[in-house]
């Protein structure tokens, strides 16, 4: 068996997960700060949006919905659970994991803040890879491909697969990023891991909370049906239905792999637009979103920065709580908006440049 890097042991409750989007401050002009397809919203999905009946309650079954989703992935519908988000699915899963006796947590050393949130909630160890470092036993392990924020290879599935799942564990594979992947290839999910879908980024309608995940194929129907029955009832509304009955359509897949096409072309003019501002570009994005290094080191400069630029409309993701200060994530967005973070940098360094240095007083 492999040996175990060592592991980072988080402790505290965060009050307030942080994420990228709107804020106290409205719906920024040029959002850089969250991953969603820049080329949305798909206009199928929308429209499927717009005519949802909210007058009634969905099948609270959802029959033929998870029928649906088992078709567009090629499984029994038996496999297909419900959620009302990605983020509902992570706090119903550690619950789960929590109630069949799990003391501790595996996430990436580098992850959405929500797995390690709903650990803490629930008073379990998180327990954090170093980077490129392998996960120890754990009653519940979490993975992301492409990862959040550095949207790389996640080393966890090459021992997922070689090893599988311990009995007893859950092993999620969180597919958030997955249909938004540039390089032409697919994530692989293990056959031991669940895997969690959360469509709204790729249909560019983040507002409509909904996803779904497939239980591995030797899932028991308990299991699954455990997890299932610890959801409230009707846990996707009218409005989710409606997006996810749309994802499922060849169509509403087809206008997304034209928007790659879209996106490639865009990222690669993003990457030079920061290597041109003197931004290190973190290398092996595989998706819609890059980290750069800039050079607004100290804490205390970088937050002053972040809010000038918010100030003219700019908002990017700071990386500092996913442990990596002096970092920014940006989404990747249309032309226009490139131009204007150039003109809004440019600026914002010009002044940076009269302030004094926190770090040498």
């Amino acid at each position: 068996m492999n040996a175990v890097t060592p592991m980072e042991i988080d402790t505290g409750v965060s009050a307030l997960p942080l994420h990228g989007g709107p804020d106290a401050g409205g719906v920024p002009l040029h959002d850089f700060s969250t991953n969603s397809n820049a080329c949305g919203p798909c206009p199928q999905a929308l429209r499927s949006v717009q005519a949802a009946d909210a007058s009634r309650y969905p099948d609270p079954a959802y029959t033929a919905l998870r029928a649906q989703l088992a078709g567009l992935h090629a499984v029994d519908p038996g496999r297909i659970v419900l959620a009302g988000s990605a983020s509902e699915f992570i706090h119903r899963a550690t619950a789960w994991a929590a109630r069949h006796g799990a003391t501790c947590v595996a996430v990436p050393a580098h992850s959405y803040g929500d797995y390690a949130h709903a650990a803490q909630a629930w008073g379990l160890q998180v327990l954090r890879a170093a980077p490129g470092g392998l996960r120890p036993a754990a009653g519940l392990h979490w993975a992301c491909e492409p990862s959040s924020p550095l949207g790389q290879v996640d080393p966890a599935l090459a021992l997922w697969h070689a090893q599988g799942c311990g009995a007893g564990a859950l092993q999620v594979l969180d597919c958030a990023y997955a249909p938004l992947r540039l390089d032409g290839h697919p994530t692989h999910a293990p056959p031991s891991a669940w895997q969690l879908w959360t469509p709204n980024k790729a249909l560019g309608l983040t507002g409509v909370r909904a996803a779904y995940a497939i239980a591995p194929a030797h899932e028991t129907p308990r299991r699954i049906a455990a997890l299932q029955g610890m959801a409230p009832s009707w846990p996707v509304g009218a409005h989710g239905v409606a997006m996810l009955t749309a994802w499922a359509q060849p169509a509403v897949q087809q206008w997304l792999q034209h928007s790659l096409d879209t996106l490639r072309e865009w990222k690669s003019a993003q990457q030079a637009l920061c290597t041109a501002l003197g931004w290190r570009v973190v290398p092996g994005s595989l998706a819609n979103y890059v980290v750069a290094q800039w050079p607004f080191a100290h804490a205390e400069q970088s937050e002053r920065v972040l809010h000038e630029l918010r100030a003219q409309g700019i908002k990017l993701r700071d990386c500092n709580s996913f442990g990596l200060p002096g970092h920014v994530r940006l989404g990747v967005l249309a032309p226009a908006a490139q131009q204007a973070l150039a003109r809004a940098v440019h600026d914002v360094q010009r002044a940076a440049a009269t302030m004094p240095d926190p770090s040498n007083p």
